[in-house]
Formats: C-alpha cells, structure tokens, sequence
C-alpha cells in the first residue's frame, strides 16, 4: 500500500479527496494522520481523538463500474475488513453496529465514514475514513467509547495495526472480482450487533419502542421485527439503537 503520514489535518478523508481530483492517485492509497481537527462520523457526528493515540486514516477505492455490486455492499465489506484486521492483533471480540461502528464489549472502538463519487465515465470512486480508538485512556464525557489499551491493558502498535486493517480491506475487496456479494453479507450478519436480541429503539421523534434486529436490507436499511410480530425498514437517520 502507498502510505501518505500526516502530523495534523482536518479531515484525512476531505486531503485524500482533494488529492485525487488534482492528480492520478494509486488505489489503496491512505492516508493517515496523527491529529485530526474536523474528523467526520455518521449523523454528521464530529469524530473527536487525543493526538498521536489513536488510528485516523482514509483509503482510495476506485472501483470499475461494469463491477456490479449492491451500494452497501462497500459497507459491509468495509466494516467486515475492520473487524477481521482487530482480531487478528486484539483478543477481543468484535460487533458490527449498525450502520458502520465497531464494538468490543459493548464500547466503541472504531467508526467509519464511507464517501463515494463518480471518477468518470468508466470509474467510481470511494473515500473510506475509519478511526480505531488504539491508546486513548481517557473518555470523559464519552460514556460509550473505548479504546483497544483500555479493553486489554497494554497499548498496541498503531503501524502493526493500520497494516493488518489495510490489507484486509485490499484482499476482500480484490475477491469482489470472484467471489459473491453474498459471502460478505453473511459474514457481516454474523457479526450484527444485538441480531435476534430483544432490544430498545428510539425514533426520530424521540419514541421508544421494543423490537429485534432481523437483518441489515441490501439498500442498507435496518429490518426489525416489532413487538405486534410485524417487520419494519428504517434508514439510518429514522431510528437509534439504545445501549
């Protein structure tokens, strides 16, 4: 992989998307960074990280558009590379949460910001930023975040690890070319958050309801089945899940 470091930025993804529209840009390219002012989440959450402990980087994907695969599925694989890249260096086990955070004992560990663009005619482009809370120790005011040093009382190496990621993320999505979508759609489903578990749900209106994660839809829409036993799709802004 063609690595790019970074002291200091304000978004690892809007450097790598800025550089690609001014030059030819090689595949897998990442970026990565020590700080990150303006980091990006899901909800337009700000991603916010004690310089120099944690892992924030972007990588180029520029996918061929005779590939035919489902949207979401880039997230699936996405999130899979994550997971796949922690466990091959932390003891932990990890979950997939829905849409693209990345748990470990019931904490989060890791986000991920998928942005895609038409390249030209023949191309797509993806920018993937994802930020692994690594050797951060202290979450104040952040209830629900961890990081890999806290979960296991050791610090870990933040190279040892962007590499494993990295190369995951490369050699699942090279096999999109002969394997089947449908692969990595079970797998992620393997790793869903709180799957067939009874859990709370909180509405955009702020209504609280009881229901089970069935499935992730291939549009990427969360499917639970409700207390009356009927099913319903909600994308990702309509709904959260409930610790």
């Amino acid at each position: 992989m063609k690595l790019i470091k970074l002291n200091a930025i304000d978004s690892t993804n809007t450097f790598l998307k800025q550089l690609a529209a001014t030059e030819r840009v090689e595949n897998f390219t990442v970026v990565a960074a020590e700080h990150q002012t303006n980091g990006k989440g899901q909800r337009g959450a700000v991603w916010s990280i004690e310089s120099g402990k944690n892992l924030t980087f972007s990588v180029l994907y520029v996918k061929n558009k005779h590939l035919k695969i489902n949207l979401f599925t880039l997230n699936v694989i996405v999130a899979l590379s994550v997971v796949e890249g922690l466990q091959l260096i932390s003891s932990k086990q990890f979950k997939i949460k829905w849409p693209n955070d990345i748990l470990a004992d019931n904490k989060k560990i890791a986000g991920i910001l998928i942005e895609n663009s038409i390249k030209s005619q023949a191309e797509i482009q993806s920018v993937i930023g994802i930020g692994i809370n690594v050797n951060q120790e202290n979450f104040e005011n952040l209830p629900q975040a961890s990081s890999l040093c806290l979960l296991e009382q050791q610090f870990f190496d933040k190279d040892l690890l962007l590499k494993s990621v990295v190369n995951q993320l490369e050699n699942n999505l090279e096999q999109l070319n002969s394997q089947s979508e449908v692969v990595f759609w079970e797998k992620y489903h393997n790793y869903l958050f709180k799957k067939n578990i009874v859990s709370t749900f909180e509405d955009v209106n702020g209504n609280r309801f009881v229901g089970q994660i069935i499935k992730v839809t291939s549009e990427g829409k969360l499917n639970v089945a409700l207390e009356d036993d009927s099913t319903i799709d909600f994308d990702i802004k309509e709904v959260k899940m409930l610790y």
